[in-house]
């Protein structure tokens, strides 16, 4: 039986603390679907598409993940896949109660689907794509927070 896992999430963009988790749940699964949700209430800076070849580039090095898109409920996307596990990142207690409640939702949505939390890296716990985007439209270096094709594709976007 293959092991299989789905990381969902918006990823608008890419940060080095997502890319942790991938690094480290590519290393306890088989499959790992990295899906990209297409967030249209968020509002976010990248379309989808631009989204997943960031990220396609970003996870090249491991071959047992796959980057695809998604819209709509993530335990739908679960299903379709033939994914049993749901990976979520809890950077810190802020991201508890929406990640519990979100789990518990889908929990009664589709029993078989189980949500697994994982913490980045402690030099990682802080970072979030808000955060990302607020400072380099402030002009700051963003380096270490993101991969560089990621940085240079905001600065383009932004125009910094």
């Amino acid at each position: 039986m293959t092991r299989t896992v789905v990381y969902p999430g918006t990823f608008d963009p890419v940060t080095y603390g997502h890319l942790d988790i991938i690094k480290r749940i590519s290393k306890l699964y088989d499959k790992v679907y990295v899906a990209v949700a297409h967030s249209k209430e968020k509002g976010p800076l990248f379309s989808v598409e631009d989204r997943v070849k960031m990220l396609e580039e970003a996870v090249s090095d491991h071959k047992n993940v796959e980057v695809t898109d998604f819209d709509g409920l993530v335990v739908d996307y679960a299903v379709k896949k033939s994914v049993r596990v749901v990976v979520r990142g809890l950077r810190m207690i802020s991201d508890f109660e929406y990640e519990f409640q979100m789990a518990l939702t889908n929990r009664k949505l589709t029993p078989e689907i189980e949500t697994v939390f994982m913490m980045p890296s402690e030099s990682y716990s802080y970072l979030s794509s808000k955060l990302i985007k607020e400072i380099v439209g402030l002009g700051a270096d963003i380096s270490s927070f993101v991969p560089g094709n990621v940085e240079k594709r905001m600065k383009e976007k932004l125009k910094k």
